[in-house]
């Protein structure tokens, strides 16, 4: 629990807002693509990285949901840049398109941030045939990262300041299914279950973060990739669960982070100058903190970026 935080080596802790991890911080010349950005933390990511002079693209599936959060942005901060771009993330159609794009329109990227997530569906495929929540909470942005990557090493190089990829994961990374991916059952309906998939998706989201790491440095490009874990808080990601939607919304101010503490660790991983360079890290309560052995399994990272190429050519 949030209340019984207490600071780690950064100086921050579970109870530190997004506001509090950047102040100080400007982030003018930068440009940041946020997926996920109509609701919840993607959108307090958004206000807080537009509130510190980031250029954000709002990555959304709903681009009406998209238009009202940047006219309440703009309407708080009347410097903010904030565009909305469509992005479904379950469609690699829609992927590809959004990457092409934005690829066109010449912008720079220095800030990549893989926020977008679904929770402990029903068992359902997404419209390539893979299941939902691998889909959307992986390969989607598995497909993203790769295709605006070198948008990333160009800005890298031209601006001369470090490119940040972070993909938002979860501690329910640690439970997953015994194996860690089920890489012959992904789109098996027997066997599946709505936690243990979710945890898989996560887990794939720590793993891809951490392989990307591997190949970036072999690059010698300045451009870190880490994952980090939000913390639980209230938001509109337990929808689907029933009776722990309801007593999210009972108990949620006391024991849960609130949006403001959710999205802290992404903006301070986004923007603190503590972390240049740091990279295949997992980042939780705005400190590094400790994967799952799963997590930390090379092996088991290399595979899964070999079953994902496959997946979205």
């Amino acid at each position: 629990m949030w209340l019984f935080s207490r600071k780690g080596p950064s100086g921050f802790s579970s109870s530190s807002t997004a506001e509090e991890v950047t102040q100080g911080i400007d982030g003018t010349g930068l440009t940041a693509i946020v997926t996920g950005a109509s609701s919840g933390i993607g959108t307090e990511t958004t206000r807080v990285l537009a509130l510190r002079g980031v250029h954000v693209i709002m990555g959304v599936r709903n681009m009406a949901a998209g238009k009202d959060v940047k006219q309440a942005i703009v309407k708080e901060i009347p410097t903010a840049k904030v565009d909305a771009m469509e992005l479904d993330l379950s469609s690699m159609a829609s992927v590809k398109k959004f990457a092409s794009d934005f690829s066109s329109s010449g912008r720079r990227l220095n800030l990549l941030i893989n926020n977008a997530g679904i929770m402990a569906t029903p068992f359902m495929l997404s419209k390539d045939n893979i299941e939902l929540q691998f889909a959307t909470n992986h390969i989607g942005h598995f497909l993203l990262t790769n295709l605006l990557l070198d948008t990333m090493k160009k800005t890298a190089r031209a601006s001369k300041r470090e490119g940040r990829i972070i993909n938002v994961s979860s501690e329910a990374h640690r439970y997953t299914y015994k194996e860690g991916i089920h890489f012959d059952k992904i789109n098996d309906k027997s066997g599946y279950s709505s936690f243990a998939a979710y945890g898989q998706s996560k887990l794939a989201n720590v793993l891809h973060a951490n392989e990307l790491a591997r190949r970036l440095k072999e690059d010698g490009v300045e451009i870190t990739a880490n994952s980090l874990h939000p913390g639980t808080i209230a938001t509109n990601i337990f929808r689907r669960m029933g009776i722990v939607d309801g007593l999210v919304n009972i108990f949620g101010r006391v024991a849960l982070k609130n949006v403001q503490q959710g999205a802290a660790t992404t903006c301070y991983v986004a923007l603190h100058p503590q972390v240049k360079g740091k990279t295949g890290e997992y980042f939780k309560d705005s400190n590094i903190g400790e994967a799952s052995a799963h997590g930390r399994n090379v092996e088991l990272a290399k595979k899964l970026w070999d079953v994902s190429m496959k997946m979205v050519k």
